[in-house]
Formats: structure tokens, C-alpha cells, sequence
């Protein structure tokens, strides 16, 4: 599927065998939350994830212990035939992990550092100096991810001073906005000038509030041509989770922002990680950004559905769907953007299922027991009787093969 011709970033970037950024497709990315020096559990957890669709995954590296895991998690993941790319979260000793571990520093596709937490002064230059460089030697990308709960305090100090001698001082919340977008400007200038190229550079600036991420990425794309990672940093548990992250991304990734996207949630004690994945990879397709596998398309139900026959056959048809495509998307290029319509009554049900690639309407309440099936705006048969579900996945098979085996 096309990018919106809004699409600000115009230098493509390309981390292990993905790229983004120029006319690459936005690319979903994740974050394990094991113990990397426990290598299993952190393959596992990057199988999972990369299973569910993240096409890149970020890794904590804190320790020398795990920056000695990351070459053997790399080599564990490509044994068993997964070649997602691995990013390395670094603060405070990054530049000393990188160092002593290079056998680290080769097997990352990507590294994340923080300006706000390499060090002060003198200090923090030597070591974000010795980062880039250590990915210029590698030919490696780099995120420069500025984050509002730790932003360089001395970049604070500077901008907050000059705003109060200012004649009209801005207020603390665009005071905020600009200070993140300068450490992200001037780290790239910085690391442009030691020698990594733009093509090579994402920036992010993230914030936890709706509003304020959308005012700093707004602004920072203004500013820049940069690839851009966009994410609300800590959007919580459940649904405040992800309708928070859904109402900021989809805001900038309208605008023609972003270029590749995470969706920061917390999940439930003992719970997978990968939801955050299947959020992220829904709102691209809900927003016809990218298509991941076919849409289901049902109608919530009213008096005139009290039999619950079409939720259950709307949630077996999802289901089946979801079963189907590992096959479907070697053998069908295109299934995923399929729609599929399962409707409960004729109010709307018939135009739905026209409108659909293909589409079944179920009798509600009152109504003649009988389901017309439409493909591709058409009528073709009209079911009945207690086979409908298999019935109907027949014939969604039948019109698999031939839509898409071509």
C-alpha cells in the first residue's frame, strides 16, 4: 500500500533488511522486557514478538553480561530462521558496553541513545562521540530518542534561563517541547559531523500526554527532514493504553509523520507482549496505511439482532481468517487487504456485503431464515439451514483461490 504523499521524511534509513523512511512502508517495532543476559527467555520473547508482526525489536543492554547475550541471541534468533532486526537500548554506560563488547556492538542492527542521559558537559560529548563513532565503524543506524522524563539538564538549564529573560516568555509546556526538539536537533548535527550519515539517523521526542506528543512531533517535523520514530512514551494499561496511543499516532500519521511506530503498553502481570504489537499493526490498517491480513467488517448489534448467531459467526470467520494466512500470504499476494463482512440483519446488512470483497447477511429477528452471500458487489447464492458457517468459509475459500491466485 502507498504512503501518504504528506510523508515528510525523504532520507530512506535501513536497519538490518529493513528499511524506512522515504517510500518505505511505516515499520512496527517492539520491546522485549526480559532480562537480556537471559538469553532464552529473551529469544523467546523476540520470536513472539516477531511472530506477531514486530519487524523490529528493541533490547535492553545495561550490563556487560547482556551485551555479551546480544551476538548469542542474534545467533539463536537466525538458527531458527528469524532475521528480525535487534535495536540496543543504551543509557548512562552505553559507550562503555559498546567498548568492551564489540562482538555487541556488531550483531545490533540499530543502537537508542538518550542525550539526556550520556553524561554532562565535557563528559556526556566524549561518550555520545564515542557512540557514533562506534556505529560509524560498524555502519550501523542510530535512534537519538529524547524522552521528557529525561531530557539533558543543562539544555534545560540554558533554554529555561534564556526564556525568562525573554521579553515574552514562553509558557513551561512549549518551553518543554522546544528543549526536546533542540536535543534532538543538535545531537544529529553532532553525529552528522562526526561522521554518520542521515541516512542512518531516526529521532524521536517522546511524551506520555495526547496533545503534547502531537505538538512536539508536529514541530519537529517542521524542522526537519529526519526519519522519525514516533510513540506516546508510558500509555498505560488496557483500553486507556491504546485508545491514548490511537488518538496520537493516528493524529500524525494523517499528517504524513512518522515513519516507523511502537505502541508503548503495559500489560497485565504474566501477559504477553505481544498486544502492543497487534495495536500498532491495527491502527496502520485501520487507517489504510498498511494491510496486514484481511478485515473483518461486522455491525454491533441491535433489537434487531437479539440471536447472537452473527457475533458468533463474525468472531469464527475472524478466527479462521487469522488461521488461514500463513498460507494464504505465500500463496495469495494481496489477501491481506481483503475485507469480509459479516452482518446481522438486512438494515444494512446487504450494502455492507456489496461494499465488502465479500459478504454474508444473517437474518435478524423476524426476518426470513435465509443468508444472501455477495462477492464482489454481486449476489451469488443464498444459504440456510445449520451449515452456514462451514457453508460460508467454503465458499470464502473458493473465492480466495480465485481472487488472488492469479
Amino acid at each position: 500500500m502507498s504512503r501518504s504523499p504528506l510523508r515528510h521524511s525523504t532520507t530512506p534509513v535501513r536497519i538490518g533488511d529493513v528499511a524506512m523512511g522515504g517510500d518505505a512502508p511505516i515499520v512496527v517495532q517492539s520491546m522485549t522486557n526480559t532480562d537480556t543476559a537471559d538469553v532464552a527467555a529473551t529469544v523467546r520473547q523476540t520470536l513472539e514478538l516477531a511472530d506477531a508482526g514486530s519487524e523490529l525489536v528493541r533490547i535492553t543492554v545495561n550490563s556487560e553480561e547482556a551485551a555479551k547475550a546480544v551476538p548469542e541471541i542474534r545467533q539463536a534468533l537466525d538458527a531458527a530462521g528469524c532475521g528480525v532486526p535487534l535495536i540496543g537500548d543504551f543509557h548512562f554506560n552505553g559507550h562503555t558496553l559498546l567498548e568492551r563488547v564489540p562482538a555487541c556492538a556488531e550483531a545490533l542492527a540499530k543502537y537508542r541513545i538518550n542525550p539526556g542521559n550520556v553524561g554532562k558537559g565535557e563528559q556526556g560529548d566524549r561518550r555520545f562521540s564515542a557512540m557514533i563513532e562506534t556505529a560509524c565503524r560498524h555502519d550501523k543506524a542510530v535512534r537519538i530518542g529524547v524522552n521528557w522524563g529525561s531530557m539533558d539538564q543543562a539544555l534545560v538549564a540554558r533554554m529555561m534561563d534564556d526564556n525568562a529573560r525573554s521579553a515574552e516568555p514562553k509558557s513551561n509546556d512549549e518551553m518543554i517541547r522546544r528543549i526536546m526538539i533542540a536535543s534532538a536537533l543538535e545531537s544529529a548535527a553532532r553525529a552528522e559531523a562526526l561522521g554518520l550519515g542521515r541516512d542512518r539517523i531516526v529521532l524521536s521526542c517522546k511524551m506520555s500526554g495526547v496533545q503534547d506528543l502531537i505538538a512536539v512531533y508536529s514541530d519537529l517535523a517542521a524542522q526537519c527532514d529526519y526519519a522519525l520514530h514516533l510513540g506516546l512514551t508510558e500509555a498505560g494499561m488496557g483500553s486507556k493504553g491504546i485508545v491514548s496511543s490511537t488518538a496520537a499516532l493516528a493524529v500524525l500519521l494523517q499528517q504524513g509523520i512518522g515513519d516507523t511506530i511502537r505502541v508503548s503498553l503495559t500489560p497485565e502481570p504474566g501477559a504477553p507482549r505481544t498486544g502492543e504489537v497487534k495495536v500498532a499493526r491495527e491502527i496502520l490498517q485501520s487507517m489504510g496505511l498498511r494491510s496486514f491480513m484481511p478485515e473483518v467488517i461486522a455491525c454491533p448489534g441491535c433489537g434487531r439482532t437479539t440471536s447472537d448467531y452473527f457475533q458468533r459467526l463474525a468472531q469464527e470467520i475472524e478466527g479462521y481468517l487469522g488461521e488461514r494466512m500463513p498460507g494464504w500470504r505465500q500463496s495469495y499476494p494481496g489477501v491481506e487487504a481483503m475485507k469480509v463482512a459479516v452482518m446481522g440483519c438486512v438494515v444494512n446488512g446487504p450494502g455492507e456485503s456489496k461494499h465488502a470483497d465479500i459478504g454474508i447477511s444473517l437474518p435478524g429477528t423476524g426476518e426470513i431464515p435465509m443468508a444472501p452471500v455477495y462477492e464482489d458487489g454481486g449476489k451469488t447464492v443464498t444459504l440456510k439451514g445449520d451449515g452456514i458457517a462451514a457453508e460460508f468459509k467454503a465458499i470464502l475459500e473458493a473465492y480466495v483461490a480465485r481472487r488472488f491466485g492469479g
